[in-house]
């Protein structure tokens, strides 16, 4: 294994739920040294998310939180006692950069504010990310990422025409979000290294969002055109929906973008379409569309879904399996691609982990580390990284800077 490309870099990472979580991750998975700050008197949310180990919650027991934190060390701290601020000093002063995901003002009730931050370690670069940012009238207002898909305006273009719109089924701007940071971090890293100054960065997630809906946004700026549902229809390409495929719930996405693609699904499908007036052109075939689409449904109801896909890709036509999870543990391109890695969780055992989307020939990355039981890291991250004796450790448990199991809500301990 060659030099990682973030080997170096230290980060105290104080978010929680989604895209601070997802920022960190990314890298401690191209080796940073991640130090995830938590408290088992309030644990992160995505600690009672599901799905579960034999799908009984517990504080160690989610999938989803530990899919979120591969590689880092975690620590139970107490932020609200004078001694826990102390050692979170402490961590700031050794890190090079401290994330904060919460809703503005906590970090400074902490004490741990950027202003704060920076007169402990000068260099330090220290990124804020919420649903509105930092500043502004709606600043205040928190969220999760169903809020920002919402607010970003996704759910508006989400649904049937004649219909309400509907939500978006994940926290959309949760998955946006992230990867503006990361990219912010190496050009703050790469100013560092060139003036020796830190910075602070603040996000909005619902910007962030926004930023996905360009070509609508355009639209409306030129054309002064609001961009509504349709559906799974395209504006210009036709047909271009999901089809029903043999099996419970199985389907099948379909998209025509051209003339050439047109013939070759009529001559696949073999049913006198390619004479009918009614679809001749891209502008009878729009007009015609709902009609297109059972027809092209009751047609492909008698196939499997991969057997369908191989058929109509063999002849040219862009297709893709609407896929479960199970179809994606078993995908040919993402096993070869070692997309999923296996890890062992000392709670959950071992379970499959989203490898990076991409590869970096000089510097790969290394998922090696399951993300952490609460307080999993506690003796490694206190002793030796922060240089506690073990007499204060001692006392710090025995004082509750420290937080335990015995901390946790009985609502949230669940299974053992």
């Amino acid at each position: 294994m060659t030099k990682q490309v973030f080997e170096g870099i230290k980060v105290a990472d104080f978010s929680w739920v989604g895209v601070g979580p997802q920022v960190g991750r990314e890298l401690a998975e191209h080796g940073a040294t991640v130090v995830r700050v938590e408290s088992h008197k309030r644990p992160d949310t995505l600690r009672s998310a599901s799905p579960f180990l034999d799908n009984s919650p517990g504080i160690d027991r989610s999938a989803f939180g530990t899919a979120y934190n591969t590689n880092k060390y975690g620590i139970s701290l107490d932020l609200t006692t004078s001694r826990g601020k102390e050692v979170a000093g402490r961590l700031i002063q050794w890190a090079d950069i401290v994330s904060d995901g919460f809703t503005p003002g906590s970090m400074a009730a902490l004490g741990l504010s950027y202003d704060e931050a920076k007169t402990i370690n000068p260099g330090i670069i220290y990124f804020s990310t919420c649903q509105m940012g930092q500043k502004g009238p709606l600043s205040r207002f928190g969220g999760y990422g169903e809020f920002g898909a919402a607010y970003s305006g996704f759910c508006h273009l989400l649904g049937w025409p004649e219909r309400t719109p509907l939500p978006v089924v994940n926290a959309h701007t949760d998955f946006i979000s992230p990867w503006y940071v990361v990219m912010t971090l190496i050009g703050a890293l790469l100013y560092r290294r060139k003036t020796g100054e830190g910075m602070y960065l603040d996000q909005a997630q619902i910007e962030a969002g926004i930023t996905f809906l360009g070509p609508q946004m355009l639209d409306y700026f030129a054309n002064n055109r609001v961009a509504g549902r349709m559906g799974n229809h395209d504006p210009y390409w036709v047909p271009h929906s999901v089809y029903p495929c043999l099996g419970l719930d199985r389907w099948i996405a379909i998209t025509v973008t051209n003339q050439q693609e047109w013939e070759c699904l009529c001559r696949v499908m073999g049913s006198g379409l390619l004479e009918n007036p009614k679809f001749t052109t891209l502008r009878s075939r729009k007009q015609y569309e709902n009609e297109l689409d059972e027809i092209i449904g009751r047609w492909s109801k008698d196939f499997l879904p991969h057997q369908l896909m191989t058929l109509l890709q063999n002849a040219g036509v862009p297709c893709g399996v609407v896929q479960t999870a199970e179809d994606l543990l078993n995908d040919p391109q993402l096993k070869e691609r070692r997309h999923f890695r296996f890890l062992q969780h000392p709670v959950i055992g071992k379970h499959a982990y989203n490898a990076p989307a991409y590869h970096l020939s000089r510097t790969p990355n290394d998922i090696k580390k399951a993300g952490p039981c609460l307080g999993e890291d506690n003796a490694y991250v206190f002793s030796e990284i922060l240089g506690y004796s073990d007499e204060e450790i001692e006392d710090m448990l025995i004082d509750g800077v420290i937080t335990t199991d015995a901390d946790v809500p009985d609502v949230l301990k669940g299974a053992k």
